[in-house]
């Protein structure tokens, strides 16, 4: 990782947000990846976002596995509490420190290589917990650390650099987080900012388990002809299917639409965002529908893009486990070990 710190140097034109920081404030230390790569468009995304959105960086935990991908915690938010973890593990990782903490705001990034291969258990088990975390899968379709080696995400067909072809099907993050119950299910483009910001956004303020999976095209060896994680490809290929933007929950903003027509709506902080209705047989809660939809759309090598899937009443971990409201970390000692006779009245219930 690098640990190059940027100039501080703050223009005077730069705006602070309502806690007084700057796009500058949620930045990180100096990128090491290759010039291109999608992975740090996404990292500008995160910034964006975070800014947007208000956060307070110390009340932010970022964690990584291994991998190209996993370097992306180190060039954002660097007054944030970071954890970088073994292979695969930062799901089980991000599951503890929730546990513990459930008061800051946890943004998980990994790979196709660490989530869909080696970390596949471990990410099955967060979605299923429905850990309360952003979890940012930054898919390039190869091991970009190891040079370039075909990845559980590559598609039947898809070329590496050398001229192999790969024929065994891909694990997709998306169908699975689908199937599995995950609540928030999304898919953009690195290339794409304007649409990765405001789903970013809305993840970060999902109570569950939120999944971004991130098309980041390689530009070391998975962006050439015949790769289907290219820039030129997925540019081509890639199929917005809902127009999305996030804003936070304030006075009712109020606009009629009818099907397929669109205007402008002035927001709170004086922007205006223009809507347009989306075709009215793509409904985003019907799990069985969206994962027909993607199903349709992938067999024409299409590749739908935006949120995907929302569901806004699933029963987040705290929750589900019934936990206390104080976070763990924040409980006294009393309370958190009640003696020997607390512990032997709750084994004597288990006899």
């Amino acid at each position: 990782m690098s640990y190059i710190k940027k100039p501080v140097v703050t223009h005077p034109s730069l705006t602070p947000n309502e806690i007084g920081l700057t796009l500058r404030d949620y930045e990180g230390s100096m990128s090491t990846l290759c010039a291109g790569c999608g992975h740090d468009s996404i990292t500008a995304a995160i910034v964006r976002s975070l800014y947007e959105l208000d956060l307070p960086p110390h009340r932010i935990a970022k964690l990584s596995g291994i991998g190209c991908s996993s370097k992306t915690p180190t060039y954002f938010a660097s007054a944030a509490h970071g954890f970088n973890s073994a292979h695969g593990r930062m799901p089980a990782i991000a599951t503890g420190a929730n546990a513990a903490n459930r008061d800051l705001a946890y943004i998980g990034v990994s790979g196709d290589g660490d989530s869909m291969s080696i970390g596949l258990g471990q990410l099955c088990h967060a979605i299923r917990r429905n850990v309360n975390m952003l979890y940012v899968l930054e898919n390039n379709g190869c091991y970009g650390l190891t040079k370039g080696q075909f990845s559980a995400s590559t598609d039947i067909g898809s070329k590496s650099k050398r001229g192999e072809e790969n024929t065994m099907p891909p694990l997709d993050p998306v169908m699975m987080a689908l199937s599995i119950g995950a609540g928030f299910v999304a898919r953009s483009f690195s290339g794409d900012k304007a649409q990765l910001v405001p789903i970013l956004k809305a993840g970060l303020r999902h109570n569950g388990f939120a999944l971004v999976d991130v098309i980041s095209p390689c530009v070391t060896f998975n962006d050439h002809v015949g790769s289907t994680k290219s820039y030129a490809h997925t540019r081509k290929h890639q199929l917005p299917v809902i127009e999305s933007d996030f804003v936070e929950p304030k006075d009712e903003i109020i606009a009629n639409l009818a099907p397929g027509a669109s205007t402008t709506v002035a927001l709170h902080d004086g922007s205006t965002v223009v809507f347009r209705k989306v075709a009215e047989d793509y409904d985003p809660t019907d799990r069985a529908k969206v994962i027909a939809y993607l199903q349709e759309h992938q067999r024409t090598g299409e590749v739908p893009v935006g949120l995907l899937y929302l569901d806004t009443k699933g029963v987040e971990m705290h929750a589900a486990m019934q936990t206390v409201g104080t976070p763990l970390s924040q409980l006294p000692f009393e309370k958190l070990c009640p003696g020997k006779d607390a512990l032997d009245k709750l084994q004597r219930a288990y006899r």
